[in-house]
């Protein structure tokens, strides 16, 4: 992967209080809009952070699950779901025009992020939600998972979407967040992390494998604790 086409992009509005030092160091944010944290204001305190930084946003949408954090796999009627995932979505948007904002994309949050990557029935209902409602707007994916191959089916935009500070497994699922280093807080971890997969194109597995990978953006928590600690130097070593 060429570093000059990768963006660095980060999950916010989940209510931390230093966004305003976190939004220059990236180029995206994905933005929580009701589901599994957020509301009018949180939205709107971030965008605006977005807009005076020059960066860009979009809609980082949840199963409707507060008490988890979306972070809990839930079974709603895909009704239900699709209404939940557009009055997310609408809010977004709605803050976003009052900010004379865009939505430059739209993230699945958490556990519905993982499920889609392997559930192919829910991923049909998302894929097919966004071609009718969001046609144009891209969508953040993992690689090799049961959404991207749906969506390059039904010709609905996407962005191949890898994390800096998340452990992988051989199939290119993420290590489950119960497991001991599932989450790289450290910046030696995190570093060494990103120079596989931007100086070789790899993914070094929990196990010690190496898989090869393809992404257009890196993500990085918002909530992960040692962010500030890694995240200057990430942006000095890897994009400038």
């Amino acid at each position: 992967m060429s570093k000059p086409s990768l963006t660095l992009n980060c999950d916010l509005g989940e209510g931390i209080n230093n966004e305003a030092e976190i939004i220059p160091l990236i180029d995206l944010a994905s933005v929580a809009c009701g589901g599994h944290y957020g509301d009018h204001e949180s939205i709107r305190e971030t965008l605006s952070l977005v807009k005076r930084f020059g960066k860009k946003a979009g809609a980082h949408p949840s199963y409707p699950d507060r008490k988890n954090f979306g972070r809990k796999s839930i079974i709603l009627p895909p009704q239900d779901l699709i209404q939940s995932l557009q009055e997310q979505i609408s809010l977004f948007v709605d803050v976003s025009k009052s900010e004379k904002n865009f939505m430059d994309h739209i993230k699945f949050h958490g556990a519905l992020y993982n499920d889609a990557a392997e559930n192919h029935d829910l991923a049909v209902i998302l894929v097919g939600f966004l071609k009718n409602e969001y046609p144009l707007t891209p969508l953040f994916v993992p690689p090799n998972s049961e959404i991207e191959r749906v969506a390059l089916k039904a010709r609905h935009p996407i962005k191949l979407e890898v994390f800096a500070d998340r452990s992988y497994l051989e199939n290119y699922k993420l290590v489950s967040r119960s497991v001991e280093n599932s989450l790289f807080t450290k910046k030696n971890l995190v570093i060494s992390h990103l120079e596989f997969m931007i100086d070789q194109g790899k993914i070094r597995t929990h196990s010690g494998a190496l898989i090869p990978i393809k992404a257009d953006t890196i993500c990085i928590h918002g909530d992960n604790p040692g962010l500030m600690e890694f995240l200057p130097f990430v942006r000095r070593k890897f994009w400038k």
